[in-house]
């Protein structure tokens, strides 16, 4: 197995083999404190990593509606936004089905019950819904063609002026994924950048 392989397995396999060591992490996101259950061979356990905090602090929510967070982890995006507003509907998916389980676990520790969360590859679960915000730190140690793969699935479950927003590393992605969002939405910018990260946005007309 190549290196990215067994990096890609860490918290983008479906079933982990590897123990379940726990950790609780506590943090305040958009002004408000949660804690977040999370276990090894799910993307950064021991804290909100960079990329995760700057999409929530930056993150543009619609008043009412769907929001749907991508490739969810252990529930940090969905459940702030989710903790934003109660009005919002917010549902999260992830193919790690430890990560699934954290989340779901996550939702009670922090009382929300605005949100849910579906197991399966990114868009499969929610065939019938429509959006009106999509929302993502995808899986990077995948490969490039899996983050592709996320931008250009989110229109089809997406209603008219959705916003679809995505973390990246800047060195990453930052000068490819532009172009992959105006082939997918006709659209981009940068919402926010800091610390070697940027979130693209683009709304689908």
């Amino acid at each position: 197995m190549t290196d990215r392989g067994r990096s890609a397995e860490h918290y983008f396999a479906e079933l982990p083999t590897s123990e379940a060591k726990l950790g609780l992490v506590r943090t305040r996101l958009r002004g408000k404190p949660f804690e977040f259950l999370t276990a090894s061979s799910v993307f950064s356990k021991k804290r909100v990593d960079l990329g995760t905090r700057l999409l929530i602090e930056a993150m543009v929510l619609p008043e009412t509606g769907y929001v749907l967070d991508v490739g969810c982890g252990y529930g940090a995006v969905g459940i702030a936004a989710a903790a934003s507003n109660s009005r919002l509907r917010v549902i999260m998916t992830d193919v790690n089905m430890r990560a699934v389980r954290l989340a779901r676990k996550n939702i009670e520790i922090n009382k929300v019950n605005n949100a849910e969360v579906r197991y399966g590859y990114f868009y499969e679960p929610i065939p019938e819904l429509t959006f009106n915000c999509v929302l993502s730190n995808p899986p990077v140690s995948a490969g490039m063609e899996t983050v592709k793969a996320i931008v250009r699935g989110a229109p089809r479950v997406m209603a008219s002026k959705a916003t679809f927003q995505m973390v990246i590393r800047s060195k990453i992605g930052g000068k490819t994924l532009p172009s992959v969002f105006n082939e997918a939405f006709g659209n981009s910018s940068i919402l926010a950048r800091e610390s070697g990260y940027r979130v693209l946005m683009a709304e689908k007309q």
